[in-house]
């Protein structure tokens, strides 16, 4: 699989990742994950970020990959070469400092062409195996804040520009269904198949991040959309 390197330096390497490419093995037991890309190509990072539990009792090593985005997430997804590279950025993760910008598509109009959502999250009531910033979830809850605004509008979808505060699982496409602009594609969350722009997996992108490095240095690094993507954007600009 060719996965085009962004940018390199002694301490990160940041990926363009494609659509449809899980990080860690999961359920799909034999299926090529991220972590496989990396251990082919950069085998002396297995040790980077230590291991971690999935399934039952299974142990993977995490390769560097400092941070998630999900199967059907494209774009920038960021790898630490060394154990302080990862340790730094995880605590920058934490308290906030770097910077993940995505664009995504969603249903209908947004009420503000900008705004911030502020819903905390939970699980979904009864045994659905979704999240949830309605009322009623199970479990505790956590706080989650998401910042938008709108890029295009046109015929009842938005091209939105986001910005998650938080890193909640699924936040994104939680907290755009909790106002009933469901991301187009996105199935699990409830969105019914259209074709006006073709999607066959959730149309949201990683498109660009920006954090200090160690020794203070900017970095910033933009993620190219794939051709889904591309040609959506086009399309929704013409319509």
């Amino acid at each position: 699989m060719d996965i085009p390197i962004l940018f390199e330096d002694e301490n990160y390497i940041v990926l363009n990742k494609p659509a449809g490419l899980q990080i860690h093995p999961g359920k799909e037991v034999g299926a090529y994950t991220l972590v496989d890309w990396v251990k082919e190509h950069f085998p002396k990072l297995e040790s980077i970020g230590g291991q971690f539990e999935f399934g039952e009792g299974g142990l993977v090593s995490r390769f560097g990959i400092v941070h998630r985005l999900d199967k059907d997430t494209s774009g920038a997804i960021l790898i630490a070469k060394n154990k302080q590279a990862f340790e730094y950025l995880q605590g920058q993760i934490r308290v906030r400092k770097v910077l993940k910008v995505y664009h995504v598509f969603v249903h209908g109009k947004m009420k503000d062409e900008r705004g911030i959502i502020d819903r905390p999250i939970g699980r979904s009531s009864g045994d659905s195996p979704q999240w949830s910033a309605a009322r009623g979830v199970r479990g505790s809850l956590r706080d989650a804040i998401t910042q938008y605004r709108t890029l295009v509008y046109k015929d009842g979808f938005s091209l939105l520009e986001v910005i998650p505060k938080t890193g909640r699982t699924h936040q994104i496409r939680v907290h755009f269904k909790s106002l009933q602009h469901i991301v187009l594609g996105d199935v699990f969350y409830g969105s019914k198949p259209e074709s006006v722009f073709g999607f066959k997996r959730t149309a949201l992108h990683s498109i660009r991040f920006s954090f200090k490095d160690m020794s203070g240095k900017e970095i910033r690094v933009e993620a190219p959309y794939p051709k889904d993507f591309e040609e959506a954007v086009a399309k929704i600009k013409t319509m």
